[in-house]
């Protein structure tokens, strides 16, 4: 399968250089800190381990660094070539060729970011449990598999279609689209349900909230990690075992993926003390959620959230390094 939909393959984009404010990084021998690309292909999550990645790289190694922007199609084949330096965010099914370009040593893969990620047809804890604290008794306590939603319509109603419940979909474009409205046909849903198109993320992230804030029922395509996944307590509906011959005509549920970080292959010779650091940097999607919704939830930006993520997980990060570079990204935290 593609990476996950909201990190599917999208069109060729421009690519563009983002200078993101740099540290007082120390001085390389010719005088001029050495520098670090690292790729930013457009989601939060990715932007987020940027910014914690890039805080460690020019505080504890004294290298100045560069987030590189464009699409998956333009940025990997310049990580493969030495035009960009790190990608945080490897979703290693993305790239048909991934496992290949590994093997023949095209690029190097340092480690797991994080393989707890998940996506699929989700509703509100409260619809299926209920929220004593919120008053709201249980709406589907029955509701375990996607294909229970077909004793749900009148819980899920379409506004629009009256006698169906409404299942939103993923975004126009993204690989799990097609997947999931396969699900809802090879399912049987749409004799009770109408497949709506949210047309975009925000417009998905939107419904989401609207439906969480007043306690109403909602189904849906998402997926983890994201802000909302971090914000709001939501319920993966199961499916039937995955199968690879069959995941692709919709049948079988949607697995995780193993997302890594890898590396152009010079880096090792212009950069061995990184490229050490970023073979033991490992997270959850647990914790990017968490520091999503934080972020979210506070309006900080990008550096202010991996600051409030090392401040916050000081245990996990100093497996990362050793002491004296621990020292001196907590004196940068100061």
């Amino acid at each position: 399968m593609n990476k996950p939909s909201h990190h599917a393959l999208t069109g060729l984009l421009g690519l563009a250089l983002l200078i993101l404010p740099g540290c007082a990084p120390s001085k390389a021998p010719d005088g001029q800190a050495k520098l670090i690309k690292f790729d930013e292909v457009g989601w939060d999550s990715i932007r987020f381990h940027n910014a914690v990645a890039r805080l460690i790289v020019e505080k504890a190694y004294g290298y100045r660094t560069e987030e590189v922007s464009g699409s998956t199609p333009i940025t990997y084949p310049a990580l493969k070539k030495g035009d960009i330096d790190v990608l945080m965010e490897m979703w290693t099914d993305n790239v048909p060729t991934y496992d290949k370009d590994i093997a023949a040593k095209e690029l190097m893969e340092l480690g797991v970011n994080f393989k707890d990620d998940a996506q699929g047809v989700y509703v509100p804890r409260y619809v299926i449990q209920g929220d004593p604290k919120r008053g709201i008794k249980p709406m589907a306590p029955d509701l375990h598999k996607v294909a229970d939603l077909a004793k749900y319509k009148t819980v899920f109603a379409d506004p629009e279609t009256p006698g169906k419940g409404r299942l939103y979909g993923a975004i126009p474009g993204w690989n799990i689209d097609k997947v999931l409205h396969k699900k809802y046909l090879h399912l049987g849903l749409d004799k009770t349900f109408t497949y709506f198109s949210p047309g975009s993320d925000a417009a998905l992230a939107a419904a989401f909230t609207a439906a969480y804030e007043k306690g109403k029922p909602i189904a849906g395509y998402y997926w983890e990690p994201t802000w909302l996944s971090g914000k709001y307590d939501m319920v993966r509906l199961g499916d039937e075992p995955y199968d690879a011959a069959t995941f692709n005509d919709g049948i079988g549920d949607i697995p995780s993926v193993r997302v890594t970080i890898v590396a152009t292959n010079s880096l090792v010779q212009r950069a061995p003390e990184v490229v050490d650091f970023l073979r033991k940097y490992s997270t959850s999607s647990k914790l990017t959620a968490a520091a999503l919704a934080y972020m979210y939830e506070t309006k900080a930006d990008y550096n202010a959230t991996a600051k409030w993520f090392l401040l916050t997980n000081p245990d996990l990060w100093a497996k990362w390094l050793p002491a004296d570079k621990v020292a001196l990204v907590q004196a940068a935290l100061k």
